[in-house]
């Protein structure tokens, strides 16, 4: 049955379906001179044809590399539909580094519980937006342009150049975000031999490790930017290689957990009492071990004594506790998720430099005369706590603009932008909420809390967990950061030039040039600059909660927008989709501005302060562009329901302010003749009030029209000089 005006067609929540179009594809032509090309691409092959073509680049950038090289052919306009051109490409951007890099370090952390809310929170404040965004795909024609056009026509150029530059900046140091994943795997996981800088002793391997980030970092982004100047293209034949290895990592966990039911795997981990120690420094997890009849003191043991002798000095924890090997991943059924002596339901956040300690373990308190910094113990490397992680995981979930973004590249945007947004936060909220609960009954919470694998060898936490191996992950995991960290110094200089070509943000105008074919070379330079300030932070927990404000802020204001275009009800705003609500707007707005506190109110403040400049800078300026925004149309419900109230009865003597009329009369050559009249007039009302200046014209409007323009500057110009607040209007009879 059809609802709303009846049309058959709108009984899907998404209108313009090309699914009932297609009876009308071939009318009027031969059916039979297509039955040979229809009987040979079945849905099989014709979907792997397009996931053979598959790119996750952003719009705009298929159509510059292909004008290089077609100076011999056309260029066909891409047609993709929800599956591959809105679905995939959010599914590869939402699932990434975080996931693989800090989800177990953050369960262990928090425990399950809270980090089923933290993760909840997040899914269901990208949920929210996306709400939104189908509202406004749904409301007519979505043109090229994405998220960037959705805001700026919807809140008017102030506010759609702050928070486009907002976006851009969170796109950028995205960029950085996934550099920083790509050496961290790399250097810890991969290859920890390659690492330049080495640390002298034990307090000094964080900033060993900060300082090979920036090196190796500065190297790699430099690397991205000749890729990415040189041609796009080669990123683009690599696209479903990135896309292969997320989902083949996402795969292998899954069988990893399944496996872990009746084979977990061998990975045991040391405990001096209820420390965690790491093996990075020993092989043998005990304190002697027999050889020949002989007792003899291992590795472990001159690590903590003076002397490989029996009767040496030794630490005083290590000579009053003992030594033990459990199993670091007990497998699905072994109750560490709700046991009675541990479990990993409950947070364990801890001071930075404390030790990994695993809970209700026996142990005996030394007396720690002896410094323990140089101990083979797995330290926290910074303080957690809620908020903090909140920060750390939001960026996972972003990426839920990656369909709209290419909305002229879509057959069908208004059905494929809601359909395929949010069915990829289905499935990947889906795969987080599941991977916590799963992290949480396979692996030990001493191991969750380990963020490097120190304990386990200096293995990846998740890629233990893995099937068929743990170098499923670690290899996965690799490629898919250094595509996203492609993507990103793709889609960024893009957004930044379509911001400068709109001319509303006077001082980066420069950069909306380019190449001879429109890729933007200034816009490139200036992304890979910025990039760099999140290299040279060189952390990848710190550099997160940066992006994090400026995609909350972006989607604060799509939130925005709908709620204000559908509590003003204005004319045009007529979205289709069924399940939307300008309720759902205001919530998911309220949820992002909460968001932006909770994950760090300095770095929320910094963000608005940004954004606000911004948006004063270009009213300021004056913006040239007038795209009928929804900011104004509240100003004049505002000023309608104000005159409205003023006249529901006669105003009291105190609320009284004088209304003047003013007549000017205007010389041959368009001049004011009576110029102190306005002075006049203001000093009447003392400032205060409301004044009316109009001049009459004798003649047709077409015949005086010149004559009228010159007449409004010089009225509007002795009116400044006044200074009086007026409304003036021209007559001309």
């Amino acid at each position: 049955m059809s609802t709303g005006d009846g049309i058959a067609r709108e009984s899907s929540p998404f209108i313009n379906n090309a699914e009932m179009d297609r009876g009308n594809k071939y009318e009027g032509k031969n059916m039979a001179l297509f039955e040979e090309e229809m009987d040979s691409n079945p849905m099989v092959s014709s979907l792997l044809n397009k996931l053979a073509n598959y790119t996750n680049l952003t719009q705009g950038v298929v159509e510059h590399e292909a004008d290089e090289d077609t100076k011999r052919k056309e260029v066909k306009v891409p047609r993709m539909g929800t599956f591959i051109g809105v679905y995939l490409p959010c599914l590869q951007n939402i699932l990434g580094v975080i996931l693989f890099l800090r989800l177990t370090w953050i369960v262990g952390t928090a425990g399950v519980l809270e980090s089923f809310i933290i993760v909840f929170m997040c899914c269901a404040c990208t949920m929210l937006t996306a709400i939104s965004m189908s509202a406004i795909a749904t409301n007519g024609v979505v043109p090229a342009g994405g998220s960037y056009y959705m805001i700026s026509r919807s809140l008017g150029p102030e506010f759609g150049g702050a928070v486009g530059l907002c976006f851009y900046l969170g796109t950028t140091f995205a960029g950085a975000m996934y550099i920083l994943g790509t050496i961290e795997i790399l250097l810890t996981y991969i290859s920890p031999s390659a690492a330049i800088f080495k640390a002298e002793d034990g307090g000094e391997e964080t900033e060993a490790m900060l300082n090979n980030m920036r090196v190796y970092g500065t190297c790699i982004i430099i690397l991205m930017a000749v890729v990415v100047f040189v041609g796009v293209k080669y990123v683009n034949k690599l696209a479903l290689v990135f896309l292969a290895c997320v989902i083949l990592s996402i795969i292998a966990i899954y069988a990893g957990v399944i496996k872990t039911a009746f084979d977990p795997p061998d990975f045991p981990i040391c405990l001096l009492g209820n420390r965690t120690l790491s093996k990075r420094s020993f092989d043998v997890c005990a304190k002697f071990t027999e050889s020949n009849n002989e007792t003899k003191t291992t590795t472990l043991w001159r690590l903590f004594c003076n002397s490989s002798l029996h009767n040496a000095t030794c630490d005083d924890y290590f000579s009053l506790n003992n030594v033990t090997e459990i199993q670091g991943i007990p497998g699905i059924m072994s109750g560490v998720l709700i046991g009675k002596s541990e479990n990993n339901l409950w947070s364990a956040y801890s001071e930075k430099g404390s030790i990994v300690e695993k809970k209700n373990q026996p142990s005996v308190s030394g007396s720690e005369d002896v410094k323990i910094g140089g101990r083979p113990y797995v330290f926290t490397d910074i303080m957690t706590y809620f908020t903090m992680l909140v920060g750390i995981y939001f960026p996972s979930v972003t990426g839920i603009m990656a369909g709209s973004n290419r909305s002229g590249d879509l057959k069908d945007a208004q059905k494929s932008i809601p359909t395929g947004t949010i069915l990829a936060i289905s499935t990947t909220s889906f795969i987080y909420l599941s991977c916590i609960v799963l992290f949480g009954a396979c692996i030990e919470g001493v191991i969750l809390r380990d963020k490097f694998g120190e304990a386990v060898n200096g293995n990846l936490v998740v890629g233990t967990l893995a099937w068929p191996s743990p170098w499923v992950i670690v290899i996965g995991s690799f490629f898919s950061t250094c595509g996203a960290g492609l993507q990103s110094l793709t889609g960024a200089p893009r957004l930044l030039q379509a911001i400068a070509r709109d001319g509303i943000v006077p001082f980066i105008q420069v950069f909306g040039h380019g190449k001879a074919n429109g890729e933007p070379t200034w816009a490139l330079l200036l992304t890979a600059g910025i990039c760099e300030i999140g290299i040279l932070i060189a952390s990848l927990d710190s550099v997160a909660p940066i992006l994090s404000m400026f995609f909350l802020m972006c989607y604060m204001f799509v939130n925005l927008a709908c709620a204000v275009q559908t509590l003003l009800r204005t004319p045009n705003w007529r979205p289709r989709f069924k399940y939307y609500h300008w309720t759902l707007s205001f919530l998911g707005m309220s949820l992002c501005l909460a968001l932006m506190f909770i994950c760090s109110w300095y770095y929320a403040l910094v963000a608005m302060l940004i954004a606000g400049c911004i948006y004063k800078y270009i009213e300021y300026r004056g913006a040239e562009k007038e795209w009928g925004d929804g900011i104004r149309g509240l100003s004049l419900n505002a000023a309608r329901y104000a005159l409205l109230r003023v006249e529901d009865g006669p105003p009291h003597t105190k609320n009284w302010r004088p209304q003047l009329l003013v007549l000017l009369n205007l010389d041959c050559e368009q001049l004011v003749k009576h110029p102190r009249l306005l002075s006049f007039t203001s000093q009447l009302k003392a400032g205060k009030g409301l004044t009316i200046v109009g001049s009459v014209l004798q003649g047709t409007y077409l015949d005086k029209c010149t004559e009228t323009q010159k007449a409004e500057e010089v009225c509007k110009r002795c009116i400044t000089n006044s200074c009086i607040t007026q409304f003036w209007r021209n007559f001309i009879l």
